[in-house]
């Protein structure tokens, strides 16, 4: 009778495995260090959105079998903006305003990389630099960067659905 309860359980700790996956993914060093961005809040957020984006693409063509753990994995998203802002100082009447704001943009950012990756790695990279900042003192390498997400829309390509929602 409760089934849907444990379900949800399990689909919510599915979606914690998987958000891990994916901000240690937009958190490799060579992002940072080689490519240039911004190791600063904006930066971490920027590179965030683009890989979430990623995994949530992905999980978009399997359909219906993937949009519970895509849901949950949203509501990942949002939580640990809720608590980063939190952690940072953000006042607690402020907190839910810049949450939606958050994740409005990352929608914002949805559209423009759908349609990027659609038109090809140079106008990705031209996307990519106007939205990802870079690293003080340092030109952010917008077509290495381009690279890397081509190579990690490929990459997902190739992994089964089940593995993905597993966080591995």
């Amino acid at each position: 009778m409760l089934n849907w309860l444990f379900r949800r359980d399990d689909s919510k700790r599915k979606a914690a495995d998987l958000y891990g996956a994916v901000v240690a993914l937009a958190r490799r060093p060579a992002l940072y260090e080689g490519i240039g961005i911004a190791d600063t809040p904006e930066g971490r957020y920027e590179a965030l959105v683009l890989y979430l984006f990623l995994v949530l693409e992905r999980m978009k063509v399997e359909g219906a079998q993937a949009n519970l753990q895509s849901q949950a994995l949203l509501e990942a998203f949002v939580t640990d903006m809720d608590d980063n802002m939190r952690e940072m100082g953000v006042g607690d009447l402020s907190v839910p305003r810049k949450v939606k704001k958050a994740a409005a943009a990352f929608y914002d950012r949805a559209d423009v990389y759908r349609a990027a990756i659609a038109s090809g790695p140079e106008d990705l990279a031209v996307q990519l630099g106007r939205l990802v900042p870079a690293r003080a003192g340092q030109d952010l390498d917008a077509s290495a960067l381009a690279r890397d997400v081509l190579e990690q829309v490929e990459r997902l390509a190739g992994i089964p659905l089940d593995t993905i929602v597993d966080g591995r």
